[in-house]
């Protein structure tokens, strides 16, 4: 499965050649694509995250001058 950084450059070579090209069928079939890539993006859900647990802390009880 490929990831959003993958998909993210992919629209943005395509969106970049859309704006270069002067064949404004090109144009539009290279945003259409690149519209598709977004979606696929928005779709992929966010890895969970695996990292350690912190430890369980219990606060310090106050300070007391005595």
């Amino acid at each position: 499965m490929v990831g959003r950084a993958y998909l993210s450059r992919q629209m943005t070579a395509l969106l970049n050649f859309a704006r270069q090209t002067n064949n404004p069928e090109l144009s539009a079939l290279l945003v259409q694509k690149a519209a598709r890539l977004k979606s696929q993006a928005d779709e992929i859900t966010p890895p969970e995250d695996i990292g350690p647990r912190p430890p369980d802390v219990e606060p310090a009880p106050p300070f007391r001058r005595g």
